[in-house]
C-alpha cells in the first residue's frame, strides 16, 4: 500500500511540468486562433495567461507583438519582440515584425538592421530584401537603395517589384526620365499588377499629363478596384479635365471603399461647394473637422458654405476661429464683415472693415467666393489663401494591399482623449466583456462579511433602468426606516454607507454626502465613508463648474477627504488613483504622475492607472512616456488605450 501511494505521488509530480506545458500551449493556440479570426484584444490576454505562466518561452512575446501590432500599438509591439529575441534569437519573423514596428515609427534605419538580422537566417526571402530597400528609400540613403536593388534585380530578374522601386528613387531624385523607364520595364514583367499601373499614374500626375493619368488609373482600378487611392488620383485626373461628374463620382467610390479618407471628405466638399450643393459640402467639412478640428482650411470652407445656405452665425463662429489663427487673412475678415452686415450688427462690421482699409487691401477681396482653383496645394501647406484648391499628399506613393480594415481593428472606434473617471462604491458589479480584472480592497471586504448588501467597487457607474430606479428608490426607503427604528447612531453606520451608496447610484450625490456625512459625524475613522463621499462631491463639482461657478474651495474639501483615506488606509491603490483624478482637474500633472504611480505601484493590474498616468505625461509633454503607459493600458485590457494610441503615434509610411 505504501509502495503504491508513493508510486502515484511520483506520476502527479513527474506529470505537473507535462501538464504546465500543455496549458501553456493551449493557450497560445487559442490566442493564435483569436488572431486568426482578427479578434486582437482577445488574443492579447491568452498570451498575457501564457507569458505569465512560462516567462521564458518566446512564443507568447512574439504572438502578443502581432496582436498588438495590428491594433497599431507599435511601440508595445516592438517591445514584445524585443522580450521574444532575447529569448530565441534564431526566429526570422520576430526580426521581421519588430523591423515593422520600427518602420511605422519612422525609425528606418534600425527597422533596417532588423531585416539584416533576419537576412543571416533567411537570405532567400524576398519580402525582407523588399522592405530592407523601401526602409533605405524612407531614410533617403538612396545610393544603398539603388546598390541593393541591382543585386535583387541580378538575384530575381523577373521579379517586377525591384524596377517599381527603383522607379520610386528616382522619383525622390526628381529623375522622371529613368523612373519612367524602370516603371515600364516593371509594367513590361508584370502587366496585371494594378500597382505598377499606380505608379506609372503617379509619374504623369507629376507631369500634370492629366488624360494620360486617367488612362493609366483606369487600368489600375481595373485589377484593384477597391483600392480607394486610385480614384482619388483619377478624380484629380478627372477635375483637371473638367470632367467635374466624373470627379464626384470617383470621390464617392473612394469615401465608399475607405470612408475616413481625409483627402476624399475634403476635396468632395470643394466640389460639392463648386457645383452648390452646399448642404452636403457641410457634411464633407463636418467630417475632416472632426477629425482634424484644428484645420483652418476646412473650417473656412465650411465657414463659406454656412454663409450661403443661411448659418450666418454658424459662418461667424468658423471665421472667428481662422481669424483668431491667423489675424491677417483678410479674405476671412471681409466675408465675416458681410455677415455682421447682414445680421444687422453694424459696429462688429466696420471693426473688421477697419482692419481691412487700415491694410489697404484691394478690390479683389470684395468680390463674390473664387471658383474652385485648377491648382492643387500639399496637404501639409496651410497657406490660408489656398483654401479654395484641391489638396494632394506631401508625397505620392504606390498604394499597396497593407492597408485594409480589420474585424476587431479597435483603435479605429473614435475615443476622446478624456481621462478615466473615478473609482467608487457600488451596490451593483461591473464586468468587461474584455478586462479580466476584478477590483479588490480589504475594507470592502471586511465590510461585507458584516452586511447585508454587498459593495463592488467601480469605475463606470453604469445607468439605471425604470424598474432598477424604482428598486433603489424602494431600497433607500427600506434603510431610512430601518436607521430610524435604531437609536443608537454607532449601530446605523453600515445602513448610512449603503443609503449614501444607494442615492449615488440614483445620482442623487447632494443626499448621499449627507447620509454619509452622518456617518462620519459618528466614525471619523470611516474610509469608505471619506471615499464615497469624495467621489460623491466630485461629481457635483464637474457639473458646477460647467455651469461657471466656481469649486476651488469644494475641490480642496475633496482633497482632505481622500488624504484623510489615505492616512487610515495608506495601501489602497484607488484611494491614490482617485486623488491624482483631482490633480489632473487641476491641471497639478506632476502631482497626478506621483499619485497615479503609486496607485500602479501598490496594484501593477490598475490598467486606468496607466491610461490616466500616460495622458497626464503627454500633457506634460512626456509624449513618448505616455505612449508607453498607453500602450500597457491596452496590454492590460483596456482596449480604448488603442485608440489613442493611433492619435499619438505619427505613422505615415506603409511598407507591405
Amino acid at each position: 500500500m505504501i509502495l503504491r501511494k508513493l508510486i502515484v505521488l511520483l506520476c502527479c509530480l513527474c506529470s505537473l511540468p507535462m501538464m504546465s506545458q500543455f496549458n501553456t500551449d493551449r493557450l497560445i493556440t487559442i490566442g493564435r486562433s483569436a488572431l486568426y479570426y482578427e479578434d486582437y484584444v482577445l488574443s492579447i490576454q491568452y498570451f498575457n495567461q501564457a507569458i505569465t505562466a512560462k516567462p521564458y518561452l518566446y512564443e507568447g512575446w512574439f504572438f502578443r507583438g502581432v496582436a498588438k501590432f495590428y491594433l497599431d500599438d507599435f511601440a508595445g509591439a516592438e517591445s514584445d519582440c524585443t522580450s521574444a529575441i532575447e529569448r530565441n534569437p534564431y526566429v526570422t519573423n520576430c526580426y521581421e515584425l519588430r523591423g515593422l514596428c520600427r518602420i511605422h515609427q519612422n525609425r528606418f534605419e534600425e527597422a533596417a538592421a532588423d531585416y539584416t538580422s533576419a537576412l543571416k537566417y533567411d537570405p532567400e526571402n524576398q519580402g525582407l530584401w523588399h522592405n530592407r530597400v523601401l526602409c533605405y528609400i524612407r531614410s533617403k540613403d538612396y545610393e544603398r537603395a539603388l546598390g541593393q536593388l541591382d543585386t535583387m534585380i541580378a538575384r530575381w530578374p523577373r521579379n517586377a517589384a525591384p524596377y517599381s522601386m527603383r522607379a520610386e528613387v528616382y522619383m525622390q531624385q526628381k529623375d522622371t526620365v529613368k523612373a519612367l523607364e524602370a516603371i515600364e520595364k516593371s509594367i513590361e514583367i508584370d502587366p496585371y499588377d494594378g500597382t505598377l499601373w499606380g505608379a506609372r499614374a503617379i509619374i504623369s500626375l507629376s507631369r500634370s499629363e492629366w488624360k494620360q493619368a486617367e488612362g493609366y488609373l483606369d487600368k489600375a482600378i481595373h485589377y484593384l478596384p477597391k483600392s480607394g487611392g486610385n480614384y482619388i488620383n483619377r478624380a484629380l485626373a478627372r477635375y483637371n479635365q473638367s470632367n467635374l461628374r466624373g470627379a464626384m463620382a470617383d470621390y464617392d467610390t473612394a469615401l465608399d471603399l475607405e470612408p475616413n479618407n481625409f483627402l476624399g471628405h475634403y476635396n468632395r466638399g470643394l466640389l460639392r461647394a463648386q457645383v452648390g450643393d452646399d448642404n452636403r459640402g457641410i457634411e464633407d467639412f463636418d467630417f475632416v473637422l472632426n477629425l482634424e478640428p484644428d484645420n483652418m482650411l476646412a473650417r473656412f470652407n465650411r465657414g463659406l458654405l454656412r454663409e450661403k445656405t443661411g448659418d450666418l452665425r454658424g459662418a461667424i463662429s468658423d471665421y472667428t476661429k481662422v481669424i483668431n489663427e491667423y489675424p491677417n487673412f483678410w479674405t476671412g475678415l471681409h466675408y465675416r464683415a458681410g455677415c455682421y452686415r447682414r445680421l444687422g450688427m453694424s459696429r462688429q462690421a466696420e471693426l473688421d472693415e477697419f482692419r481691412i482699409l487700415k491694410a489697404q487691401i484691394d478690390k479683389r477681396y470684395g468680390g463674390r467666393q473664387p471658383r474652385l482653383s485648377k491648382k492643387q496645394r500639399k496637404r501639409s501647406d496651410e497657406d490660408m489663401e489656398k483654401y479654395n484648391q484641391l489638396v494632394v499628399a506631401d508625397e505620392q506613393e504606390v498604394e499597396n494591399d497593407y492597408k485594409n480594415d480589420y474585424r476587431g481593428r479597435v483603435q479605429h472606434h473614435k475615443v476622446e482623449a478624456t481621462y478615466l473617471p473615478m473609482y467608487e462604491l457600488s451596490l451593483m458589479p461591473v464586468r468587461s466583456e474584455v478586462k479580466n480584472y476584478v477590483p479588490y480592497d480589504e475594507a470592502v471586504e471586511t465590510f461585507n462579511l458584516h452586511s447585508s448588501r454587498q459593495l463592488h467597487i467601480v469605475s463606470n457607474v453604469p445607468s439605471l433602468s425604470e424598474t432598477q430606479s424604482q428598486h433603489y428608490f424602494a431600497y433607500i426607503d427600506s434603510l431610512k426606516a430601518a436607521i430610524a427604528d435604531i437609536h443608537n447612531l454607532s449601530k446605523t453606520q453600515n445602513l448610512l454607507l449603503l443609503c449614501g451608496v444607494a442615492y449615488t447610484a440614483l445620482q442623487n450625490n447632494e443626499d448621499a454626502i449627507d447620509a454619509l456625512t452622518t456617518l462620519l459625524l459618528n466614525d471619523s475613522l470611516s474610509v469608505l465613508a471619506l471615499w464615497q463621499r469624495s467621489a460623491c462631491q466630485t461629481k457635483i463639482n464637474e457639473f458646477q463648474a460647467s455651469q461657471g461657478t466656481y469649486i476651488d474651495m469644494k475641490t480642496a474639501n475633496v482633497l482632505m477627504d481622500l488624504s484623510t483615506a489615505i492616512r487610515l488606509a495608506p495601501r489602497c491603490a484607488y484611494l491614490y488613483y482617485n486623488r491624482a483624478c483631482v490633480y489632473v482637474q487641476r491641471k497639478d500633472y506632476a502631482r497626478a504622475i506621483e499619485d497615479y504611480t503609486q496607485a500602479i505601484t501598490l496594484d501593477p493590474r490598475l490598467a486606468e492607472a496607466y491610461y490616466n498616468r500616460g495622458l497626464a505625461l503627454i500633457d506634460s509633454g512626456k509624449t513618448a512616456e505616455g505612449v508607453s503607459d498607453l500602450s500597457k493600458a491596452g496590454e492590460l485590457g483596456l482596449y480604448t488605450a488603442y485608440s489613442l494610441l493611433k492619435k499619438y503615434t505619427k505613422n505615415k509610411n506603409e511598407i507591405p
